[in-house]
């Protein structure tokens, strides 16, 4: 089994090529592979680790492209299901000069969103270092709830750290409500939890990063750590005994779509604590990682290898307060 296992829904990016064109007016697009957990897989086998990737997939072009997508990038794709009742989820992505980009969804009932508990294979996790988890194919379906809770108690079970990033999309949730007790009840099985700012004060009812961070501790002893993006000001984290600190960001040279920052700040914290790094390093590289990730139009293109990410932690400049 790999260093990391992961589960969620790959999806099949068309990112539109004419710059401030809708999506609608839009005729050129490009094919990238995409998706959260997807992102946070491409990013850590790119600096040496290896990654057992968990979802399902439809029987067609779309689903091929993802297994041979995935397979190229060094991700283990064995455990992958092929569907063929239900379709890939298919994502579509503006080009803008200036602010985020538009997006549009074909994800609904797709082969991911239906992959049940007792499709999950017979994992060997002896060799499990940490799963990756987050709120986004918590809420994809009923099913990817049920499959997650199931995954997680085997994880448990196998003594496996596990990583939450709430990744808040309301759009998949019936109500706030909703999403904000499954998203909590899920972030009491981690050891750690890497909600961004706004999506700690929409989960906690907290303000400040210190009390947000207070409320994971709080309702379960499980959880360890909790690292909270800062925007543009860094991230900040914080330990159940105690450490903590703020890290300053790096300044992106351009910024050309902000999608898959977060994932590249997840991924930065999770492969430098498991090669030894203390927190406030691992930050630092979630920081770097995030900022590489923006200038790309890709998802997860443009984050580096062990040799770009030492030199633009050592070159970039930091950001300030």
């Amino acid at each position: 089994m790999a260093e990391i296992v992961t589960i969620g829904e790959p999806l099949v990016l068309f990112a539109a090529e004419d710059e401030d064109q809708s999506l609608a007016q839009a005729t050129h697009f490009h094919k990238y592979l995409a998706g959260a957990e997807v992102n946070v897989a491409v990013g850590a086998t790119r600096l040496g680790h290896s990654v057992d990737y968990l979802t399902a997939v439809g029987d067609g072009p779309n689903g091929e492209f993802i297994t041979q997508a995935l397979a190229a990038r060094g991700i283990e794709t064995d455990h992958i299901v092929v569907d063929p009742a239900h379709w890939t989820g298919v994502m579509f992505k503006q080009k803008t000069s200036v602010g985020d980009p538009a997006t549009f969804y074909m994800r609904k009932d797709s082969a991911a969103a239906n992959l049940t508990a007792s499709q999950l294979p017979d994992l060997d996790l002896t060799a499990t270092r940490v799963a990756h988890l987050t709120g986004i194919y918590a809420g994809v379906s009923a099913t990817s709830r049920e499959t997650l809770q199931a995954l997680i108690g085997r994880l448990h079970q196998a003594n496996v750290p596990i990583s939450f990033d709430p990744n808040l999309r309301p759009a998949l949730w019936p109500d706030e409500a909703g999403m904000r007790q499954t998203l909590n009840r899920l972030a009491q099985e981690a050891t750690l939890v890497l909600p961004g700012l706004k999506e700690g004060r929409t989960l906690t009812g907290e303000e400040t990063p210190e009390a947000i961070a207070q409320f994971y501790f709080d309702q379960s002893p499980r959880t360890k750590a909790v690292v909270i993006k800062l925007g543009s000001r860094g991230a900040s984290f914080h330990t159940r005994v105690g450490a903590h600190g703020t890290v300053p960001g790096f300044v992106a040279e351009r910024v050309v779509d902000t999608v898959g920052a977060g994932d590249g700040f997840a991924l930065g914290v999770l492969t430098a604590r498991l090669e030894g790094l203390d927190w406030a390093q691992a930050t630092a590289r979630g920081n770097a990682i995030g900022a590489l990730g923006v200038q790309s139009p890709s998802d997860n293109d443009g984050y580096p290898d062990q040799a770009g990410l030492k030199q633009f932690i050592k070159t970039a400049t930091r950001a300030v307060d």
